[in-house]
């Protein structure tokens, strides 16, 4: 199984540590998926499980695990996570540094290029 080389900001790190310890699996780790999509280059979904799912690979960063499936896996490699917080709005953020600028012009309040963001709504229970 190939694993991306992807980092994992402390402050991302934080907030996923923070994800699973105050969830019902205290002792599980953090679901990942990320998708090619969106104007921003990325379309995320993130849970708290108990245990990978078949065909998860398992990274740790620090002392959070991570679970993350094979397309998330392609799509991460060489992108930074990052969790920001502003006086709007907080979540985990993806920085590639090797995507293109967007070329889409629809809308004015787009992400800037090469960058996602995963607003807390999404976190889900299972």
């Amino acid at each position: 199984m190939i694993l991306p080389n992807v980092t994992v900001t402390p402050a991302a790190a934080k907030f996923m540590r923070r994800m699973v310890r105050f969830s019902s699996h205290p002792a599980g780790g953090f679901r990942l998926t990320v998708t090619p999509g969106g104007c921003s280059g990325y379309a995320s979904e993130f849970t708290v499980a108990e245990s990978p799912a078949a065909g998860d690979a398992e990274m740790v960063f620090g002392d959070v695990r991570v679970f993350l499936p094979a397309e998330s896996r392609l799509v991460l490699d060489g992108v930074t996570v990052d969790f920001a917080e502003t006086p709007t709005s907080s979540g985990l953020t993806f920085f590639n540094p090797s995507a293109g600028p967007c070329a889409c012009s629809s809308s004015s309040d787009a992400a800037p290029p090469a960058a996602a963001t995963v607003p807390l709504s999404s976190l889900k229970r299972h």
